[in-house]
């Protein structure tokens, strides 16, 4: 399993940023995908996830960035997308590509790293 994630990056309070993750080695489709992020010092977060395809393709998004992000999925491409609008300094953090299963792994995945496959992230920085 791989996956790849860029896009990251610095910008200013308020920006946007379109986080991308190419994954390959499994099967996209069926996997439930999302996006942690970890600030120093802090604990792995949940930022979203996408159900299976078989499963709707329905977003869960963490309450600290409802309603300014959006994750999708290509399946053409086996690519996963995070598109992170109304950017925050509190955003700043290394973000991460996941796998899992199913969304009950997903969820699981911020207390069992096992559970599910990680890229090896990407930073992003927001000023303020």
């Amino acid at each position: 399993v791989q996956l790849v994630e860029s896009g990251g990056g610095l910008v200013q309070a308020g920006g946007s940023l379109r986080l991308s993750c190419a994954a390959s080695g499994i099967a996209f489709s069926i996997n439930a995908m999302g996006w942690y992020r970890q600030a120093p010092g802090k604990e792995r977060e949940l930022v979203a996830s996408i159900s299976s395809v078989s499963s709707g393709s329905s977003p869960y998004y963490g309450n600290s960035v409802s309603g300014r992000c959006t994750i999708s999925r290509d399946g053409a491409k086996d690519t996963l997308y995070l598109q992170m609008n109304s950017l925050k300094p509190e955003d700043t953090a290394v973000y991460f590509c996941v796998s899992a299963q199913n969304i009950a792994n997903m969820i699981a995945l911020g207390k069992h790293a096992d559970l599910g496959s990680w890229g090896q992230g990407t930073q992003v920085t927001v000023s303020s």
